[in-house]
Parts: structure tokens; C-alpha cells; sequence
């Protein structure tokens, strides 16, 4: 079977690779476990030899042909054709946060796609997946590292970034252009920092890193007044890079707050 561009798809044939994938997981028998995007099954086959079932999330129906045959005989294996962005993982929570999600996601989606999991964060016990070497970088960065950006910052609420180990090209047909990275995401038992203000912490964020060589006071400059940012404890000479994650939050609820008051005098 060929990889097809549109599903950007490599499918990973590593044994050695595969075997550390699996030991990192470490499932054990009752896990209920939903790889997303199996591909040929190098993941899928031996998770199936540690748990009594397996859910698997894939959208090409000749995969998901060449999967039926390959594990006819391996254990209980549901598969459900369609489109990972598009799937609801509370239909097969049982109880909250006892799903463990795995995969070698699809790069070309991979954003989107952990925001789309986070949406049912409450499902989710931890995950495990594959991505480019460079995005993890940026997943896991700290204020002040020049991989430091948006998605850190929109992840930072919800999940710690673990990245467990790097991947290299030839683990996968056809090799991607890129390093690979197995990393960990666990979501936080109490929230790092008080956030309720979603939306406007999203907003904020964006606006920060969209001129991210900018000041704060002129990156925010359509969103808050000087004074607003000073009200949240955040210097508005300082640039997006140097800003903790409570930090935006904190900037988050002075927008919330103009806000009400806009809306309180219209």
C-alpha cells in the first residue's frame, strides 16, 4: 500500500522504534486505549497484544482493509472510518478522563487536531504521539526561547509537553523531510493558573505573537490601554516571547473587563 499525500501519511516500520513506542505507552490490560491514524497497524499490532481492546480512529478505507487482515486474529479491534478532526471521543469514554490517546499524527493536521482533543479534554487520562521535531520544540518551550510562541501558550492551561525521544527519518516510509518527536502530553490535575476568560485569553494571545517583535503596547494596542496592561501586572515595554502563560491570563481578564464596561455603557 502507498502513502498518499492527501492523509500525509508515513507509515512508520522501525521494529526497534516501534517496541520503544509501546514500552513508553506502557498500557496494561484494562487501558482503554484510541489510536488515531493506525495506518498499517505498526502500533496497533503490538498494543493489541497488551490490552483487551483497542478503538482506532482512521479515515482511508485501504488502510483500514490492509488493518482488518492484519489483525483478524489479534484480539478486539474496533475501527472507526472517519475523520479524527470531525470525531467525538466522548462516545467512547466510558467515565471521565479514562481515555489514553496514541498515534503517529497526521503533520499536516497536527494543530488543529490537539486543539480538537482538547475540546474533550475531559475524557482524556494522557497522550502519546508522534509530530515534528520542531513543532514538540514549540509545544514544550519556555518565555524566552526563541521556540516560545502561540501554540506553547495555548496549550499551557490544559497540558504538561513531555518530550520523551527524537525520530529520525528512516524509521518511516516514505522518510519525512523532518526529525520526528515521541512526546507525552498529560493533562493538569488543577489548573496551572486561574484562566475563565477563554476567549479573550485566545484573542490576546494571537494579537501578542501575530507582531511578536513588537512591544505589548503596540501588539495590544487595538485590544488594551497601557493602563490595562500595567492593571495586569505586565510591563508594556516587554515582547510576547517573555510573557508567562498566567501572564496572559491575567491580560485575558483586563479585555474581559473593558468589555462589560463597553457593553454596560452602549
Amino acid at each position: 500500500m502507498f502513502a498518499r499525500k492527501r492523509f500525509g501519511q508515513h507509515f512508520l516500520h522501525d521494529t526497534a522504534i516501534i517496541e520503544r513506542i509501546v514500552n513508553a505507552i506502557a498500557p496494561t490490560h484494562d487501558d482503554r486505549i484510541v489510536e488515531i491514524g493506525p495506518g498499517l497497524g505498526a502500533i496497533t499490532l503490538p498494543l493489541l497484544q497488551r490490552v483487551a481492546a483497542l478503538d482506532v480512529i482512521e479515515i482511508d478505507r485501504d488502510a483500514i482493509r490492509a488493518l482488518r487482515d492484519k489483525t483478524a486474529d489479534l484480539g478486539t479491534l474496533r475501527i472507526h472510518e472517519g475523520d479524527a478532526l470531525r470525531f467525538d471521543l466522548g462516545a467512547l469514554s466510558p467515565q471521565p478522563h479514562t481515555l489514553r490517546v496514541v498515534g503517529n499524527l497526521p503533520y499536516n493536521i497536527s494543530t488543529p487536531l490537539l486543539f480538537h482533543l482538547l475540546d474533550s479534554r475531559h475524557h482524556i487520562h494522557d497522550m502519546h504521539f508522534m509530530l515534528q521535531k520542531e513543532v514538540v520544540d514549540r509545544m514544550a518551550a519556555a518565555p524566552d526561547d526563541d521556540a516560545y510562541g502561540r501554540l506553547t501558550v495555548m496549550l499551557a492551561p490544559w497540558v504538561k509537553v513531555t518530550p520523551l525521544f527524537d525520530i529520525g527519518p528512516g524509521a518511516f516510509r516514505p522518510p519525512p523531510r523532518v526529525m520526528s518527536t515521541f512526546f507525552r502530553l498529560t493533562l493538569h490535575s488543577a489548573p496551572p493558573f486561574e484562566l475563565t476568560h477563554h476567549a479573550e485569553y485566545a484573542r490576546i494571545v494571537s494579537a501578542a505573537f501575530m507582531q511578536r517583535r513588537k512591544t505589548l503596547r503596540n501588539a495590544l494596542k487595538n485590544l488594551l490601554t497601557i493602563e490595562h496592561i500595567v492593571a495586569a501586572g505586565v510591563d508594556p515595554g516587554a515582547r510576547a516571547e517573555v510573557i508567562f502563560p498566567a501572564q496572559y491570563a491575567a491580560l485575558a481578564t483586563q479585555l474581559a473587563l473593558q468589555n462589560t464596561i463597553a457593553t454596560a455603557k452602549s
